[in-house]
C-alpha cells in the first residue's frame, strides 16, 4: 500500500513562484499550498498580489521562476467588471461556455451538458434571465452568472476573484452557500476577498503584502488582529 503523503492533501502547490511583468514583477518567490477539498481565502493590501497568484494558478499568467503544481481541472471566475457590457451573448450562452473545457469550443451540447447548465443557473438564482443579454444586467445580476459559468466546468479546483465584491446581501449569501456546497461537494475553493468575515470563515487563509506571503494557515492565526495590524499598518480592521 502506498503511503500517504502531503502531496494527497494538496489540490495546488507553488514553490518559490515569481510571475509578473518584466520590468514590473508583481509576485516574489511565494511558496504556498492549498488544501484540498478545502475553501481557502487569499487577503491583502490592493496591490499585493491577489488576482496575479489566481492568474499563476488558473494557469493563464506564467512565472518567471519557480514552479506550480496542480491536481484536476481549473476553473477562474473573473470580476463582472472583467467582462464588457457589448458583449452579444445572453445569460444562458455565457454559462453553456463553461462546458467547452468538457466539450471543446463551438461544440453542440449534449442533454446532460444542458442539465448541468440548466442546474447551475438553478442554484444562482438566475434562471429567470437565461434569454436576456448578459449586458443588460445588474452588476449583482452578471457576477452570479459568472459563478454558474465557473460551477459549469466541474472543475476540481474553483478559482474566484472577489466573487462577492460590492454586491448586495442576498447576492452574496447565495454566493457563499454555493461555494460551501461546492466544497461539501470534494471542490477545491480558492478566492480573493477584501471581507475579513468571510474569510475568518473559510478553512485556509493567505495572506499578502506587496507581492511577498505574508503569512499562510488557520483563518485564527493568519487574520489575527495584530496580524492585520503589522500589515497594515495600525489601521483600522
Amino acid at each position: 500500500m502506498r503511503a500517504i503523503t502531503d502531496e494527497d492533501h494538496r489540490a495546488a502547490v507553488l514553490h518559490e513562484v515569481s510571475a509578473g511583468y518584466r520590468r514590473n514583477p508583481v509576485l516574489h518567490r511565494v511558496t504556498a499550498a492549498f488544501p484540498i477539498g478545502a475553501r481557502t481565502a487569499v487577503v491583502g493590501p490592493n496591490g499585493s498580489g491577489k488576482s496575479t497568484l489566481l492568474g499563476v494558478l488558473a494557469g493563464v499568467l506564467p512565472v518567471t521562476s519557480g514552479s506550480v503544481r496542480r491536481r484536476g481541472e481549473v476553473a477562474l471566475v473573473v470580476q463582472r467588471s472583467a467582462v464588457s457590457d457589448a458583449l452579444p451573448m445572453t445569460v444562458r450562452a455565457t454559462v453553456e461556455m463553461g462546458r467547452w473545457a468538457r466539450t471543446g469550443p463551438w461544440r453542440r451540447l449534449s442533454r446532460q451538458d444542458r442539465r448541468i447548465v440548466a442546474d447551475c443557473l438553478e442554484r444562482l438564482d438566475v434562471a429567470e434571465l437565461a434569454d436576456r443579454p448578459l449586458g443588460a444586467l445588474s452588476g449583482g445580476q452578471r457576477q452570479r452568472v459568472l459563478v454558474a459559468q465557473g460551477l459549469a466546468q466541474q472543475a476540481e479546483l474553483l478559482l474566484l476573484d472577489e466573487p462577492a465584491a460590492g454586491l448586495d446581501v442576498t447576492a452574496q449569501r447565495r454566493i457563499t452557500e454555493v461555494l460551501d456546497e461546492e466544497k461539501s461537494r470534494g471542490t477545491t475553493v480558492v478566492h480573493v476577498t477584501h471581507d475579513l468575515a468571510e474569510a475568518r470563515d473559510a478553512d485556509h487563509a493567505l495572506l499578502l503584502r506587496d507581492g511577498h506571503l505574508h503569512a499562510a494557515g488557520p483563518p485564527g492565526r493568519v487574520l489575527a488582529p495584530e496580524s492585520l495590524r503589522e500589515l497594515w499598518e495600525n489601521s483600522l480592521v
